[in-house]
């Protein structure tokens, strides 16, 4: 998509563009692109930035009584030239500056995924020790923190210890998070629940504002953050489909590809069904 040129870029991420509106604001723009493996894919997902967009906009609304957020009541068309207005619409968000925190809260509520990896290699995931004998997808006795560093664009996440994580930021700020991140999942995944979706897994981000108060920012709770699967078709012990990039996951998987730049072509099929999964999740979630 094209890129707003009457503001100036801030940062390019895997899927957001942020511009500076001025001292104490961003523009935030999410794109079509779609990310996997950490690699951005070549091609674009039409209207995938418009539904996450949306979706993260619901979250945040419905956990703001849980930790504020980034979001202003700004119009995100007002901050850019008039010919540039249609680039923005149902994309976009003005937010709050704020200082990032350099770690990403990852919290798993069933083990699948890399953490499944982990369990079966050493019966632990990112140090935590997991009871024996549990099973792909089963769900945990209760959630885990399982903190990463944020790495670039083109560069992989690293899995770190909570210790880790508190000489980066602190004990109080890690505590806070570790705090947050399980009320948020705890309120999300019951909500998600009563819509037919679990979610296995999730990650947030946050931020510190200009009174060091901690911030959740970026995206949260959208496909590409997490792990949606439809509860009715659930079954401990195999890997349950999903309405999120998890099915591009999979296609990935059957192709020979090292998980490094360049990315295979997509195909037409694999770039439409991801978006009707994108949908789905939306459709489900805010009955829109």
């Amino acid at each position: 998509m094209k890129k707003i040129q009457s503001l100036e870029l801030f940062h390019q991420g895997k899927v957001r563009d942020t511009y500076i509106v001025d001292e104490r604001h961003f523009l935030m723009v999410t794109s079509d692109r779609i990310s996997a493996f950490d690699v951005i894919m070549n091609e674009d997902i039409p209207g995938k930035g418009k539904v996450l967009s949306q979706v993260s906009n619901f979250w945040f609304n419905k956990t703001k009584n849980i930790i504020k957020n980034h979001l202003t009541d700004i119009d995100p068309k007002t901050v850019v030239s008039k010919n540039e207005e249609e680039l923005v619409v149902d994309r976009s968000v003005v937010v709050k500056r704020l200082t990032p925190l350099p770690v990403e809260a990852i919290i798993r509520g069933y083990i699948i995924g890399s953490g499944w990896k982990d369990y079966i290699r050493d019966g632990q995931v990112c140090g935590i020790q997991l009871p024996s004998n549990l099973k792909l997808a089963q769900k945990l006795d209760d959630p885990i923190f399982t903190p990463s560093t944020k790495a670039q664009v083109g560069d992989h996440d690293i899995n770190i210890s909570y210790e880790e994580m508190e000489n980066l930021i602190g004990n109080e700020i890690s505590a806070q998070i570790v705090n947050a991140t399980k009320n948020i999942y705890k309120f999300a995944a019951d909500y998600a629940k009563t819509r037919g979706i679990i979610i296995a897994d999730t990650k947030f981000e946050f931020g510190l504002d200009e009174n060091q108060e901690l911030v959740l920012m970026d995206e949260i709770l959208t496909p590409d953050s997490s792990r949606f699967w439809p509860a009715d078709t659930y079954q401990i012990g195999t890997s349950p489909t999903s309405f999120d990039k998890q099915y591009l996951r999979d296609w990935l998987e059957t192709v020979d590809w090292n998980k490094k730049a360049p990315p295979p072509r997509l195909p037409d099929e694999v770039i439409s069904k991801t978006i009707e999964k994108y949908k789905l999740a939306l459709k489900l979630l805010t009955n829109d």
